[in-house]
């Protein structure tokens, strides 16, 4: 574990910790003059032959490629969006999540395109963070005001009769079996925002391989997946904001301060941070990210948490887990699970410092030690 060094500036690929398990506005990205106007939709664009960018899923998106061009077009990235909500989105009241939310219902994952692996991942995850990473936390998420403002924070005796529905309680809240899942109790409700940004990532990342590229850079809300190598012919850079409240990134990369940079390729990359994610009530700061065990938003020891991984749905779920869990747990989960092939990068508070400690699979990734 080490304090930060210098702080390191101007680089081209910069993410941002997103929240996870509740949703706020995200600052869109604005329709700038394009090269094929006729090559865009309502929320997605063709920014040039390289470059496709729009809105989705309650944040802005990038996809690029260093080859000659794109083999997409606006249409069917924008097509692959309106589906992936169409089952996964908690804030579309069609959805099929929310009609599963809303009714005791069995439901045949089978028949899904995504629903059935988020949902086992989830389960992994779940299992192998010992219930720090929970997608039944949406009553909650709903608790704490997450959803729609509260004036009183819960009580205690509130949380508890809350967590006694939250929880993958196989054969207590619910059954899955054979693809099919089955309510057992009806005040069970599922959401996957801590997840599914990076699941969108892959969706994403297997469309542009169907299509035949081998060098892609892609980005949905800070979430990320690179392949290949950038139009320099090294590996994608990507950058690791300095975890401030000041650190917006609102005036944009030049305003952007950097705690280090990664270079990488052919990996999942996320980072959950609790540093702009949070609330004030009553004079009192409330993180975004709950505690699913407490039932209670988490304590502030870590400010972010990046993880790689092979895919950005891991990455996104653990990087949730791991701001739960904190610095010590976090670090034994990866050196005991070596099979899941992550690695993480956190950035924590020691007394009136901020200090860095990374998973020993992380140094290759460093620009800076």
């Amino acid at each position: 574990m080490q304090i930060l060094p210098s702080i390191i500036k101007n680089i081209v690929f910069v993410f941002v910790g997103v929240l996870l398990f509740a949703c706020t506005e995200q600052k869109e990205t604005q329709k700038t003059e394009i090269d094929h106007p006729k090559d865009a939709t309502e929320n997605v664009w063709r920014q040039d032959k390289v470059t496709i960018a729009g809105n989705a899923l309650g944040t802005s998106f990038t996809i690029k490629t260093s080859e000659d061009s794109l083999l997409t077009n606006a249409h069917e990235i924008d097509s692959i969006f309106s589906h992936f909500n169409s089952e996964l989105s908690t804030y579309i009241p069609s959805s099929l999540i929310s009609r599963f939310n809303d009714s005791d219902t069995v439901l045949d994952l089978n028949k899904t395109d995504y629903f059935k692996e988020c949902f086992e991942l989830s389960h992994q995850i779940y299992r192998i963070t010992d219930g720090a990473f929970d997608p039944t936390v949406y009553p909650l998420v709903s608790l704490w005001g997450f959803f729609k403002s509260i004036d009183i924070i819960p009580s205690d005796n509130e949380i508890d009769s809350v967590l006694a529905f939250v929880g993958m309680k196989e054969n207590t809240l619910y059954t899955y079996e054979y693809g099919i899942l089955k309510k057992i109790d009806p005040r069970l409700k599922l959401v996957f925002n801590a997840i599914a940004k990076g699941q969108s990532v892959d969706v994403l990342a297997n469309f542009l391989e169907s299509k035949g590229h081998q060098n892609y850079y892609i980005e949905v809300g800070g979430e990320i997946r690179v392949k290949g190598m950038n139009s320099q012919n090294e590996a994608w850079k990507i950058g690791i904001d300095e975890p401030v409240e000041s650190n917006t990134g609102l005036g944009g990369d030049e305003e952007r301060v950097l705690e280090n940079i990664i270079k990488i390729t052919d990996k999942g990359i996320a980072t959950s941070g609790n540093y702009r994610d949070y609330y004030e009530l009553n004079g009192v700061k409330y993180s975004h990210t709950i505690n699913p065990v407490t039932g209670k938003p988490i304590r502030r020891e870590i400010l972010s948490a990046t993880v790689v991984a092979p895919t950005t749905a891991m990455a996104d779920g653990f990087a949730t887990a791991f701001m739960v869990m904190g610095v010590e747990n976090t670090l034994a989960l990866i050196q005991n699970h070596p099979e899941m092939e992550i690695e993480a990068y956190l950035l924590y508070q020691n007394g009136d410092k901020i200090a860095r400690a990374y998973s020993p699979g992380m140094k290759k990734y460093l620009v800076e030690e």
